[in-house]
């Protein structure tokens, strides 16, 4: 049965699209078979691994909102090992749309949908990676509810911490109310830029904080990283000499050592 973990943060821009296109690609390169789940209406994750918005007919808000079974939203990649479920910006107003079935329809639950979803293929993978939204909305709700466990992603710069009080709060209200298996599985460190003291200083006030959940592996801030999902490529691809592909693989040997599959 495959693991679900969300890469969630609220905060924009601190690297959790290049975090879920790169863990995955990674970890389809180690052998395991994956599955990318792509809940940002922006799609980015999507059109990073090769898909043209244009192109998708059917994504994660027809099989959300039960007008398509989730097989038929689940496409192979160009990659070794690695699925997609499309996102497009159909997902912007799935909010509404779930809350109001919700009140209509018995039996139906506004936030494990997506759980209800991935309930039917999980057996297909070792690992689904779900790219969630920079919001802690329904759509993250779902993601969180669906999920075994978390990565956080916590980008190496000045106010790094701030947000992630009332991320954790959201967490710990899934544990209770939806989902009370839901654990973190772990803190990454991203943008990481070696040649400022603040780039250290936030890496030790990270590592206080959360301890033992801190990945060893830090990202580190690279153009080549910012450059490949442009490509549609993750960077094993586009640059299989970079520092970034190195990082993501040495995340994606710690994710498989941490759950021992």
């Amino acid at each position: 049965m495959g693991k679900v973990i969300s890469v969630v943060n609220q905060k924009g821009g601190v690297g959790k699209t290049t975090t879920s296109i790169n863990l995955s690609s990674s970890l389809g390169l180690l052998d395991k078979r994956i599955l990318l789940v792509d809940l940002d209406p922006q799609g980015n994750a999507s059109t990073g691994v090769g898909f043209d918005k244009g192109d998708i007919n059917k994504s994660v808000y027809d099989a959300l909102t039960g007008k398509v079974d989730i097989r038929e939203v689940v496409f192979k990649t160009d990659f070794k090992n690695l699925y997609l479920i499309p996102a497009t910006i159909n997902l912007a107003g799935v909010d509404i749309e779930l809350i109001e079935k919700s009140k209509v329809q018995k039996g139906f639950s506004k936030t494990g949908q997506l759980k209800k979803c991935l309930d039917e293929i999980k057996h297909c993978f070792d690992y689904i990676i779900i790219d969630c939204p920079p919001s802690l909305g329904i759509l993250t709700t779902n993601a969180l509810t669906a999920s075994d466990s978390v990565i956080i992603p916590v980008q190496c710069e000045f106010f790094a911490l701030e947000g992630i009080t009332q991320l954790l709060s959201t967490i710990m209200l899934a544990q209770k109310n939806l989902n009370p298996e839901l654990e973190i599985e772990g803190v990454l460190l991203t943008m990481f830029d070696s040649r400022t003291n603040l780039g250290l200083e936030v890496v030790e006030d990270i590592r206080s904080f959360f301890m033992e959940r801190v990945y060893d592996t830090i990202i580190p801030r690279l153009i080549r990283l910012s450059e490949a999902p442009s490509h549609g490529k993750p960077i094993a691809e586009y640059d299989a000499s970079s520092k970034g592909h190195h990082a993501y693989l040495n995340l994606a040997k710690e994710v498989i050592m941490r759950n021992g599959k």
